[in-house]
């Protein structure tokens, strides 16, 4: 069932997705997201030389990083994928998309909460690094090659180095500022 679900979403995501045996078999988001709920599910049982080993193998297969400690909600999808790093103390939500080059990671090497906290309804585009214990927050949107080093409200859009607020859906940010110092209309 879940696996039906994964390879549902890919077709419903991606324009591009012909057919469910196709999203199966060729797509390494959906293979990357397999491998991970079953490392997953080794790790929670303790087991988690086994987990970092499935988690490995998937990595070298498909080109993208995802460590079993991490929290995944569902409907989660990755597109293309390749470079993609999910860090082990990251935690994503539900209708969660990344593309390519993606790091969800780290900015310290002290123990306990060190990755990303992904709302519902999130997008991070091609290239993003999302580093630290930050929130980004539901329905917010991240840039091509942003860089994220504090919080993102709910429905706001960041981009830049590091990433600024732009625009945002919701009225309650219409006295944010985006990266030029004019105001969000």
């Amino acid at each position: 069932r879940q696996i039906k679900e994964d390879v549902s979403i890919a077709m419903e995501k991606d324009p591009a997705a012909r057919n469910f045996l196709e999203v199966l078999l060729l797509y390494p988001g959906v293979h990357a997201l397999i491998s991970y709920r079953l490392s997953h599910g080794l790790w929670n049982m303790g087991f988690n030389f086994l987990a970092r080993a499935l988690a490995q193998f998937s990595r070298w297969v498909t080109g993208i990083e995802i460590h079993p400690g991490a929290e995944i909600g569902q409907r989660f999808f990755i597109d293309h994928g390749m470079g993609v790093v999910v860090g082990e103390t990251s935690k994503i939500g539900d209708d969660v998309t990344l593309y390519q080059g993606v790091t969800l990671g780290g900015t310290s090497l002290e123990k306990g909460k060190r990755h990303p906290t992904i709302g519902d309804g999130v997008i991070i585009g091609s290239g993003a690094q999302v580093l630290g214990p930050l929130n980004v927050s539901e329905g917010a949107r991240i840039g091509a090659n942003a860089v994220v080093l504090q919080d993102v409200p709910q429905g706001a859009t960041v981009v830049g180095i590091p990433a600024k607020i732009v625009m945002g859906r919701d009225k309650s940010l219409a006295d944010e500022f985006c990266a030029y110092g004019t105001p969000i209309e």
